[in-house]
């Protein structure tokens, strides 16, 4: 046998060899799914379905830790980058969500119906435009909690159009939202609970923003020079517009929740950011 004859069979094994490694070799993917928690898991939620007041749901649009009683989420975290906003139309699809476990109550679009209560995103829709999937995602009944109009429509919106525009400027920003206690005052008064008591109306609704210029290794860029804007408001509809009125430190959201916010970093970096409360711009 000659000599190409005995290298023919080995050239063969390299050349399959280098098919299979091609074939299982790690692609870079489009779906930016798994940074929502990248700052930490603020309450510890799991998904054991006994743990009714701190479930945890991961969907590829954000993360949450819900309360079966209250019928709202506890806190929702979510990631908002260039690549997370598009053209899709929003879509309006209020509806329950059918993930949480058998036999719990399942809040439903017509739950808020009357109330004096908007249903207002946790993670908004408009921080979720890349596709129509993306944005239906955000109408889950597990992403809503009773605010007060005034609050959601001016308030809130005009600290979520500041978290897109500073992404549109260049920036990423990881957020985590939350609400806490009971009693907030809507269009037709003061409220606890709506929907025949099934769901709480939160006293309090704050939110963390962390806010990083573009680029890679996001957690091993954040230092003490980091922005981080820390928010705690009424749910009350007389509220200020302007956000910035109730900016707070991270520390104090903390002592009002119990949860450990930004628990990924390192105990002393945590504790610098923690403790400083926000003076950069409000638009």
């Amino acid at each position: 046998m000659s000599r190409r004859n005995l290298l023919y069979p080995f050239f063969i094994v390299l050349f399959l060899l280098s098919c299979k490694e091609t074939e299982v070799a790690p692609q870079q993917s489009s779906s930016l799914d798994g940074k929502h928690l990248l700052l930490g898991n603020p309450s510890g939620a799991t998904t054991d379905v006994n743990n009714f007041n701190n479930y945890l749901v991961e969907i590829p649009q954000y993360a949450l830790s819900y309360s079966r009683d209250r019928g709202t989420p506890n806190w929702v975290s979510w990631y908002v980058s260039k690549d997370w906003l598009g053209t899709a139309d929003r879509q309006d699809d209020f509806r329950a969500d059918q993930s949480l476990p058998e036999g719990w109550y399942k809040v439903v679009a017509s739950s808020y119906t009357s109330s004096g209560f908007d249903r207002g995103h946790n993670t908004p829709s408009a921080d979720r435009t890349r596709t129509v999937e993306d944005n239906s995602a955000t109408f889950l009944m597990t992403n809503m909690i009773p605010q007060a109009p005034n609050h959601n429509r001016q308030t809130w919106a005009n600290l979520e159009d500041y978290t897109r525009d500073l992404v549109d400027s260049g920036m990423e920003v990881y957020v985590i939202m939350g609400s806490y206690g009971s009693g907030g005052t809507g269009s037709n008064g003061l409220a606890h609970t709506i929907d025949q008591g099934r769901v709480t109306v939160p006293n309090r609704i704050w939110k963390v923003l962390l806010i990083l210029p573009e680029g890679i290794n996001d957690l091993g860029r954040i230092n003490s020079s980091t922005r981080v804007i820390a928010i705690d408001t009424p749910n009350n509809n007389s509220i200020n517009s302007d956000w910035g009125a109730y900016r707070t430190t991270v520390d104090a959201i903390e002592i009002a929740t119990g949860y450990d916010l930004l628990s990924s970093l390192a105990k002393e970096l945590q504790e610098t950011l923690e403790r400083q409360t926000d003076r950069g711009p409000t638009r």
